[in-house]
């Protein structure tokens, strides 16, 4: 079991891996910096160290490998066990344990772990595809010293311009001014001429009108005939109900949008709990009214109900 490789991939995604029984590797993003000296570009990144005294398990590791081999949790454990009981043995002989990506381990006169991290792979996801370059140095020139001296050795003379005379600019502006005054006297008139016009095309309009108010009003003086209309007086002891309430301005409510919906809707008066009942129309047939129950149950009021009642 390779163990680095796993540890390698745990520590893109996570800032504490924990190997039991050995210690933990710990990650910490360092933001990207350019030396001064070198001109090097360095793009951020995660810094990697090495903690001797984080060495509980906690479950990371061994469930990654379980994961990835297809083992039970606790064989997992128990690789990892077996290769660490490895690996301290060869630090114990003096042998420099080299991790792939991750770095060199060796025990130090102390008896303590040494970690050195390796710097040829970033762990952080965000720097994806950046890398370490260095820029060509930029040299600025000074102008500003060549130029003070030039002008201390040469002095710059301003010579005032002069403009010649345009005697014909004047003409052109006493034109100008004839032709302003003459289109407003112009526009002037035109403007009182059409004034004019209008006034007499209103009064004209204005004599048109009274005439045909006079007309008409004589026509209506004379006696129009009597118009007769006819309302439908719904009848029959089979009603559908649309509903009862306590307030008879709701049911009066009800009644006007039933109606603004198509129905024949009207209040049939008090039943005896005192509730306004409100009918969406009556039919003589009863055949006819169970129809028209179950279209209006279907597609207006599933609480519709029939009531056989015999109306004043």
């Amino acid at each position: 079991m390779q163990l680095e490789t796993y540890i390698s991939d745990l520590l893109y995604r996570y800032d504490c891996v924990i190997v039991p029984q050995f210690g933990a590797f710990l990650t910490h993003r360092v933001s990207a910096k350019v030396h001064e000296t070198t001109h090097s570009f360095y793009p951020p990144k995660k810094v990697l160290s090495f903690n001797e005294q984080l060495q509980n398990n906690d479950g990371l590791l061994a469930n990654y490998i379980a994961e990835v081999e297809k083992v039970p949790y606790q064989v997992a454990v128990e690789k990892i066990a077996k290769q660490i009981k490895t690996i301290k043995s060869y630090l114990i002989e003096g042998e420099t344990i080299a991790f792939q990506n991750i770095g060199d381990l060796l025990l130090n006169k102390e008896g303590k772990i040494n970690f050195e991290p390796s710097l040829h792979i970033n762990y952080l996801t965000n720097a994806f595809g950046l890398s370490q370059f260095t820029s060509i140095d930029i040299t600025r020139e000074t102008h500003k010293e060549v130029v003070e001296e030039l002008e201390e050795v040469t002095p710059l003379i301003i010579t005032p311009e002069r403009r010649k005379a345009r005697p014909y600019l004047k003409y052109a502006a006493i034109l100008l001014v004839t032709l302003t005054a003459g289109s407003f006297y112009v526009s002037n008139y035109l403007t009182n001429q059409i004034e004019a016009h209008n006034q007499i095309a209103q009064e004209e309009a204005n004599n048109q009108l009274d005439t045909k108010v006079q007309e008409a009003t004589f026509i209506i003086e004379s006696p129009l005939p009597a118009a007769t209309l006819s309302i439908e007086k719904q009848s029959g002891n089979y009603h559908i109900v649309a509903g009862a309430f306590r307030v008879e301005a709701n049911s009066d409510k009800k009644v006007q949008q039933l109606k603004a919906n198509g129905y024949k809707a009207r209040k049939i008066g008090v039943n005896k709990y005192g509730l306004h009942e409100v009918i969406y129309a009556s039919y003589t047939d009863r055949i006819e009214a169970l129809n028209a129950l179950r279209q209006i149950k279907r597609e207006h009021n599933s609480d519709a109900w029939l009531l056989v009642k015999a109306l004043d």
